[in-house]
C-alpha cells in the first residue's frame, strides 16, 4: 500500500498562511484552529488538516484529522453512497482479527490527538477522553474520518481507512496531483462561514456535504 502514503514529514506539518488559505478554498469556509497539516499532495497542497482538540472558543473537538481535499472527499462520498460502510460493519462483526486491528486504530487516534494537543500547547481535553471519531472502535459511521486518519498516519494503522483508500484508487492515488481545477483559486478566499460544518463522523453534528462538480473527465470527482 506504499502508493497511498501521503503522510507529511515532520518538518512540513506546520501550516503556513498559504496552507490555511488553500484549506479555506477547499472547504468553502474559513478554517478554524488548524494546528498541523498531517498529509499533503505530491504538489504540497494539504489533503488533511489536524484540528486542535479544543477550539479557540473552548469547544472540545474530537475529530482531529479532517479530510479536506475535494477530490478525495467526493470519492469517499461515493463509497458511502454505495453502502461500503454497511459492508465494513459486517466485516467487523465477522472478523475478530479485523475488529482488534480497528480497536488498535482507535487507540492510535487517541494517542495522536493527545500528542497534537501537547505539541500545540492545549494539553489534555478530558471531555473527549476515550472518544475518537468515525464510529471507532466498534463501528464505521464516517469513511471520511477513517480515510483522513489513514492519510495522516500512513498505511498499516487504520485497516478500514486503508481499505477505503484502495477502493477510491480509480479517482485518487497519492502518487499523482489532482489539485488542478478541484477548487476555486481565482476569487477571494472564503471569509464568512456559511456552512453547518462540524466534526466529521459525529452523529449529533451535521457536517457540510461534499458536492460533486461536473467534469469533462468522468473519473475525476470533485467536492
Amino acid at each position: 500500500m506504499e502508493h497511498n502514503t501521503a503522510a507529511a514529514r515532520e518538518e512540513s506539518r506546520q501550516p503556513s498562511p498559504h496552507d490555511l488559505e488553500v484549506l479555506s478554498r477547499q472547504l468553502g469556509r474559513p478554517v478554524r484552529d488548524v494546528v498541523e497539516i498531517p498529509a499533503r499532495c505530491v504538489c504540497g497542497n494539504p489533503l488533511v488538516a489536524a484540528t486542535a482538540p479544543r477550539l479557540s472558543n473552548g469547544t472540545p473537538f474530537p475529530t482531529t484529522f479532517y479530510l479536506t481535499h475535494p477530490i478525495i472527499t467526493s470519492a469517499v462520498s461515493r463509497l458511502e453512497a454505495a453502502g461500503v460502510m454497511n459492508d465494513m460493519n459486517g466485516q467487523l462483526t465477522a472478523d475478530a482479527e479485523l475488529a482488534a486491528a480497528y480497536r488498535s486504530a482507535h487507540d492510535a487516534y487517541l494517542a495522536a490527538r493527545d500528542a497534537i494537543g501537547q505539541r500545540s500547547g492545549i494539553g489534555a481535553v478530558p471531555e473527549i477522553d476515550g472518544i475518537s471519531a468515525g464510529g471507532m472502535p466498534t463501528r464505521v459511521k464516517c469513511l471520511h474520518v477513517l480515510v483522513g486518519h489513514s492519510l495522516a498516519a500512513g498505511p498499516g494503522v487504520n485497516p478500514l481507512g486503508d481499505e477505503a483508500l484502495l477502493q477510491i484508487r480509480e479517482w485518487w492515488t497519492a502518487d499523482k496531483c489532482y489539485c488542478d481545477g478541484a477548487w476555486d483559486t481565482t476569487g477571494e478566499a472564503p471569509s464568512r462561514d456559511l456552512s453547518r460544518h462540524g466534526p466529521q463522523g459525529l452523529p449529533d453534528i451535521v457536517g457540510r456535504p461534499a458536492p460533486v462538480r461536473k467534469s469533462a473527465n468522468p473519473a475525476e470527482a470533485q467536492q
